[in-house]
């Protein structure tokens, strides 16, 4: 492998954002389902395709560069969340000027002073209109697997509710997997209601939920790239992998030395529910063929011979009529029938 600059952090490019509302005009407008934008077309039609809508050009307000949307009719997609920490989160507020707070929660960051939404409106301070006070901001960096390209795209949401969830979620899979290896998600758009001082207040939240995969999965190390890109391949393998393997009657019948030894071995099929108790089902008939076929070779007296003091290896006892014939036996089994279907 060659050498790195040791002062760059080496990350991958962005080649666009995953939304929850786009602009009409200068209207800001919801979308219940996402909003895929990236300089890119090839990006944007790729998803048109995956997800459904109309790609178009569309130029972001305060922006004089024109970019590529579609407004898509996927309430949720498919993503990787990669090595690292993807999840950035601050309490931001903007204006046309840029940035104008940065707070973790208790220290804003570009004045290094206490918070001052706190400070101002209390611990329910996200409860002021917007624009009073900071909006609780996520960004959250995935890889979309069935995009061109191995860049990254970005969720973003001013969600305080979100913003809970999201840490919540990532901090797990970071206790597990240690920030190695890729774990497979999907981001749903979530409608919800609240009510408050008598008002109904309704929202879209993201929500990011693991794909294919269970915690124990999940919490259990790195996942290996191939199952994070397929996990629902990777579980069926694993499942036939783990399943209790059937008993292959037929074999067992055909290396039996007798057709007694193959009634018992249908007896134990009969017990486990796998033959008919009537013998009609086809893997009954096929027994009884081959027990008829082991009564014609031992009627040849292809048996084996005896040694070189003319004694046998097992004494040969005739049983009476109707002795031996197991109980259970469906009738064209017995002995005399023929054991044929």
């Amino acid at each position: 492998m060659g050498s790195r600059l040791r002062n760059i952090q080496a990350r991958a490019a962005e080649h666009g954002r995953l939304r929850t509302g786009y602009t009409q005009g200068k209207r800001p407008m919801r979308s219940a389902t996402w909003v895929i934008t990236s300089h890119s077309e090839e990006h944007v039609r790729r998803a048109a395709e995956l997800w459904g809508g109309e790609p178009e050009q569309w130029q972001p307000l305060n922006s004089t560069i024109t970019q590529w949307r579609v407004i898509t009719k996927a309430p949720s997609i498919e993503a990787l969340i990669t090595p690292g920490d993807p999840l950035n989160q601050y309490n931001e507020m903007w204006s046309a000027g840029g940035c104008q707070r940065r707070c973790d929660g208790e220290t804003e960051l570009l004045t290094r002073q206490p918070c001052i939404c706190a400070r101002q409106f209390g611990e329910d301070w996200h409860t002021q209109p917007k624009g009073r006070v900071c909006s609780a901001t996520s960004r959250f960096n995935v890889m979309l697997p069935d995009l061109s390209g191995m860049g990254m795209w970005r969720a973003e949401t001013h969600s305080f509710y979100a913003a809970s969830e999201w840490g919540g979620m990532v901090d797990m899979v970071l206790a597990g997997t240690d920030g190695k290896g890729f774990v497979p998600v999907t981001l749903r758009i979530e409608p919800r209601q609240v009510i408050r001082e008598g008002k109904t207040k309704k929202f879209p939240v993201v929500v990011v939920e693991l794909r294919g995969v269970t915690p124990r999965q999940a919490l259990a190390g790195p996942m290996n790239a191939a199952t994070a890109l397929d996990p629902g391949a990777a579980g069926q393998q694993r499942a036939a992998i783990e399943a209790p393997k059937g008993r292959d009657w037929i074999a067992e019948a055909e290396g039996a030395l007798t057709s007694d030894d193959v009634r018992d071995l249908w007896m134990e099929a009969q017990a486990a529910g796998a033959v008919h108790p009537k013998g009609t089902d086809e893997l009954s008939k096929k027994l009884m063929a081959i027990a008829a076929a082991k009564d014609a070779d031992n009627a040849t007296g292809d048996g084996p011979g005896p040694d070189e003091d003319g004694a046998y290896e097992a004494e040969v006892v005739e049983d009476e009529p109707g002795e031996g014939d197991p109980a259970g036996w469906p009738a064209v089994a017995q002995p005399g029938s023929g054991a044929r279907a």
